[in-house]
């Protein structure tokens, strides 16, 4: 479906063709018709699939169409778990605002609070914030939410993860009213605070739900190769490096130490990299992503801080050095490539260290069978084989529970009414002693 067949403001349209997209994807061409009836939306696709503007065209185009609720107060709030994630929201929001006289304002944790109040009071139409920093700033009333048209939540689950419920209610509550249409996004609907939420936030919400969270896009190619330590994982990086057509890769490893090693590892053999973790203040951060955003550095050697909310097409190859800790953040790292609808590869190292976290993964997604040899570089590793688990005897119980709930009861015994010597006794009432007749003791006078 083409985007233009959305129903969506011209203005909007004349934005998306100068940004060159035409074709809706899946998650737009079912979230945009919904989010435009003004429904409340739950929303689940796997990452790279086009759900940013998924939720920020609809949002424009009420703000293009009906008149503000309230002249001070944002009309709509855009809520990401991550500063990085928040911060390429932005860059979009930019970019559809372009053609409008809508403003828009980010709101970060980190960064300087009292502009970000200078901001907040020039009463810009579009918040972008992460919910710590935007609860921060309702405690100190620098904004309200009492006009709030849209409440937007991108990877509510992720938000949850990272221990975000209390702000996510405080901004809830201060937007409560019949008016407010709410789209929630998230990785999956299954996560287990979901429910709870999407009970308060949303009314009676539309679900749409594309593909699996758990499923990597077909445009990525992926590959396994075993590694002995870490010596056989640099060497294989290495020739992995020299015989591939890289245009721009990242590589993401376990530890801070690790990334301003291999960093400075590959500026030493000629190609140009830089290390990115979250030791680093913000400043810097947004300095070295939008670096490598320009294409100032080939390689951006990196922990799970740039798994997310980091879309750039020209990332072509993507490297676990270290399997992450967590299976879905796999999905997360390798969707960095194959953008846009191009061709991506993904590589993985996998050493005994790793191994339990590869079997994570592969519980998780579905992973290529086997393991790539590089020639000249094949390891001893070959995995762990799985423990037995030990033989527990249990005991038999003679009778199933159903003949233990069906069974008669056991007639008691009758009491055995003989002494030791076999006199019966009982059979005759006991009768009571004849009180013996008094006797005088007493001597006679």
């Amino acid at each position: 479906m083409q985007i233009s067949e959305l129903g969506l403001d011209p203005r909007l349209i004349k934005a998306i063709d100068h940004l060159g997209f035409e074709q809706a994807t899946d998650i737009q061409a079912q979230a945009i018709p919904v989010a435009i009836s003004g429904r409340d939306l739950l929303a689940s696709s796997k990452t790279g699939s086009g759900k940013t503007l998924a939720y920020l065209l609809p949002a424009m185009h009420r703000m293009l169409k009906t008149k503000a609720l309230s002249k001070r107060d944002p009309r709509a709030v855009i809520l990401a778990p991550t500063r990085e994630l928040a911060k390429q929201v932005f860059a979009q929001l930019r970019l559809v605002l372009t053609p409008t006289s809508l403003k828009g304002c980010l709101i970060l944790g980190g960064e300087n609070f009292n502009d970000q109040a200078k901001a907040l009071a020039k009463d810009p139409h579009v918040v972008v914030a992460t919910p710590g920093r935007l609860a921060d700033h309702l405690k100190q009333r620098h904004l309200f939410l009492n006009g709030l048209e849209l409440l937007i939540l991108d990877e509510a689950d992720r938000m949850l993860d990272m221990g975000f419920a209390e702000e996510l209610k405080q901004i809830h509550q201060a937007a409560d009213h019949r008016r407010r249409q709410t789209l929630m996004f998230s990785a999956t609907l299954d996560h287990a605070e979901m429910a709870q939420y999407t009970q308060s936030f949303l009314r009676e919400p539309e679900r749409v739900a594309i593909g699996s969270s758990q499923q990597v896009h077909g445009d990525i190619e992926q590959s396994l190769v075993l590694a002995d330590h870490l010596d056989h994982k640099q060497a294989l990086l290495d020739h992995f490096l020299d015989n591939n057509d890289i245009r721009q890769g990242m590589i993401f490893t376990a530890t801070r130490e690790d990334t301003q090693r291999l960093a400075e590892r590959l500026n030493e053999q000629g190609r140009k990299a830089i290390a990115l973790s979250g030791e680093l203040n913000q400043s810097a951060r947004n300095r070295i992503m939008d670096e490598f955003a320009r294409g100032h550095y080939q390689f951006l050697v990196t922990t799970d801080l740039a798994s997310r909310g980091l879309d750039i097409s020209t990332v072509s190859h993507v490297i676990n050095f270290d399997m992450p800790k967590h299976a879905e953040e796999y999905v997360h790292r390798i969707g960095r490539t194959g953008r846009a609808g191009s061709k991506g590869e993904a590589l993985s190292l996998i050493g005994p260290k790793d191994w339990q976290s590869y079997l994570a993964v592969q519980a998780f997604v579905t992973l290529p069978k086997g393991f790539v040899e590089f020639e000249g570089l094949t390891g001893k590793f070959k995995g762990f084989r799985p423990k037995k688990a030990k033989k527990t005897v249990e005991k038999k119980d003679k009778q199933t529970p159903w003949e233990k709930a069906t069974a008669k009861p056991k007639r008691k015994q009758a009491r055995d009414k003989r002494f030791a010597n076999s006199i019966d006794v009982g059979d005759k009432p006991l009768l009571r002693k004849k009180p013996q007749a008094d006797i005088d003791t007493d001597e006679p006078e």
